[in-house]
């Protein structure tokens, strides 16, 4: 058999019998894919905290054609972000981030961008402790590298520029309407909050981080951009139940 080695992002590690995990990572030469690390949950595992959500880390795999699971031989940290589970908040998020990552990400294929999109918020929180704002970054570009977001300058039942006005959403209604096309059980999602998604496509994060932004248009959005997630997805986010308690 012979070595897989890429550089990858741990999403979820979960307990194999006594001393085993299996983890899910993102390779980013091979992209979303299952593995068994032995000995793992041991003391004195070689692995160390290499496995825990987010790490990223250099990876060494071996595969089998007749096995869904590949067989994680070894891996080597590079950037750790335990010590920002630490604040909730922050730990709920990185579970979101993992939590789309599976949803959204297919098995076995590379992609470069959402690989660099997930260390890039992941980075960011970790600097700041303010995930809100990379949250809702996340979540925008996550569905606009997945061909999910729709357009939030026109309706998207007549067509019409909607850019200086609210739109209407609602779960079946694939983007955003008027107000004069808007379905009877459909939200109104305010001027302020389309014009934060259309920031959000065109300002890196960086600088969003520095811009103060309002903090109630930020939890609107990231609310309606999960709630596309979730359509899209066919799925019920588990963490979410989580975040908005809270924000």
């Amino acid at each position: 058999m012979p070595v897989h080695e890429s550089e990858a992002i741990i999403l979820q590690s979960y307990p194999l019998g006594e001393a085993d995990r299996i983890v899910s990572f993102f390779s980013r030469g091979a992209g979303r894919l299952r593995g068994v690390a032995k000995g793992a949950r041991r003391t004195k595992s070689r692995f160390g905290s290499t496995l825990e959500r987010l790490s990223h880390i250099r990876i060494w795999y071996y595969e089998r054609e007749t096995r869904d699971l590949v067989r994680i031989n070894q891996s080597e940290l590079i950037e750790s972000f335990m010590v920002a589970h630490a604040d909730y908040d922050t730990s709920v998020a990185f579970s979101l981030f993992s939590e789309i990552s599976e949803m959204v990400l297919p098995e076995r294929e590379p992609l470069d961008a959402p690989f660099r999109l997930l260390l890039l918020v992941s980075k960011a929180i970790k600097q700041s402790v303010k995930p809100a704002v990379p949250l809702a970054y996340f979540c925008l570009w996550t569905l606009k590298l997945a061909g999910w977001l729709p357009s939030l300058d026109h309706c998207c039942l007549c067509g019409r520029n909607i850019a200086a006005e609210p739109g209407f959403v609602a779960p079946a209604l694939e983007g955003v309407a008027c107000a004069k096309c808007k379905p009877a059980s459909s939200r109104m999602m305010p001027k302020e909050t389309l014009t934060l998604a259309q920031r959000m496509l065109f300002e890196k994060l960086d600088q969003l981080m520095q811009a103060n932004l309002p903090s109630l248009a930020v939890h609107e959005l990231t609310a309606h951009l999960l709630d596309w997630i979730e359509w899209h997805g066919e799925k019920h986010l588990k963490s979410r139940e989580l975040w908005e308690p809270t924000n």
